[in-house]
């Protein structure tokens, strides 16, 4: 079985090479690893053309300026030649079992035709300790029956690819969960592998970090993804919190208690997933992450109803006229 590791990348010269090198360290080596390249302007091209010189990898670069992620990851499968693609991301660096472990469901006797990899942070800061614990699940929270995959860590068929029409090169953020919610109507339930680890290095600042949250929730926006959680979102911050703080000062100060209980649910998960790392630091660490969680979580929520309305804005301008748009519709 013929195997295609694909990635896209965009001035990525300060992170490139630790997937390269993870990739060179697989147990099981990719038989191809096609990247595509969106128009870097830093050192992203020489990095991938020292790697093609090198011959540690069957390497091919491709360069598609302008592409987002959506269009470079469907002009990479198309130029791939593999039976099974594995999808992985620039900025992460790679279990030396990844690869091995994404492909061995397939070779079974009923494979599946996605298999879900795992991800988990790798942090070198004590903000990046609490940003962590505060936005990324644990893999003993995984649910491998609703779990859908990042595109860091993923393996599907070329027919599954074809089946749902590729990435929806429309969406430029949270394009891979509208890849893997088409392909859950297709061909439920994916394939589980916890031992096909990404390690990836969570947002290092809290700028960058609402940015990209900002940019999270405005593809959510313009996919219609998450309906619910968005409304919860809306009510908590801009109903509930104002209320229990109006009844607190002129009703009761009891009322603050029901504020305080909602902050800790709020808080709880977080906090649970940042007890194992405490342990590992100075006081003074300690209680700099304490204190980073609920920031980041404000935060997080903030840039979320922020972005959320100006991507359903979008949508809403496109729809009449783009019918991909409406990607819930069974493919045919």
């Amino acid at each position: 079985m013929k195997v295609s590791v694909i990635a896209t990348v965009l001035n990525e010269g300060a992170s490139l090479q630790r997937l390269l090198d993870s990739l060179a360290a697989q147990t099981r080596m990719p038989d191809e690893v096609i990247i595509v390249d969106g128009g870097s302007r830093d050192a992203t091209l020489s990095i991938l053309q020292a790697a093609v010189q090198a011959g540690r990898l069957p390497l091919r670069v491709l360069v598609e300026p302008g592409a987002n992620i959506s269009r470079g990851r469907n002009v990479a499968v198309a130029a791939s030649s593999g039976e099974v693609i594995a999808s992985t991301d620039a900025g992460v660096r790679l279990a030396p079992e990844w690869l091995a472990a994404l492909v061995a469901p397939f070779e079974r006797t009923s494979p599946p035709q996605v298999v879900s990899g795992v991800f988990v942070p790798d942090v070198e800061t004590t903000f990046e300790i609490a940003m962590a614990a505060t936005v990324l699940p644990t893999l003993a929270e995984i649910k491998p029956e609703r779990f859908l995959p990042s595109s860091r860590s993923v393996a599907f068929t070329r027919r599954a690819w074809e089946a749902v029409g590729g990435y929806p090169e429309w969406l430029d953020y949270c394009e891979d969960l509208v890849f893997d919610l088409r392909l859950r109507q297709r061909f439920h339930p994916f394939g589980f592998a916890p031992g096909a680890v990404a390690y990836f290095r969570p947002r290092s600042r809290l700028g960058s970090f609402f940015r990209q949250y900002y940019l999270y929730a405005r593809g959510d926006g313009k996919a219609d993804l998450w309906r619910k959680r968005h409304l919860v979102r809306y009510l908590t911050y801009l109903v509930a919190l104002p209320l229990l703080l109006w009844l607190g000062w002129w009703v009761s100060p009891w009322w603050w208690l029901a504020l305080i209980a909602g902050a800790a649910a709020h808080l709880y998960v977080p906090y649970r997933r940042l007890w194992p790392w405490l342990r590992t630091l100075p006081w003074r660490e300690r209680l700099i992450a304490v204190g980073w969680v609920p920031v980041i979580r404000v935060t997080g929520d903030v840039a979320k109803m922020l972005g959320y309305p100006v991507g359903l804005l979008w949508r809403w301008k496109r729809l009449r006229h783009h019918p991909e748009l409406d990607w819930r519709r069974p493919s045919p």
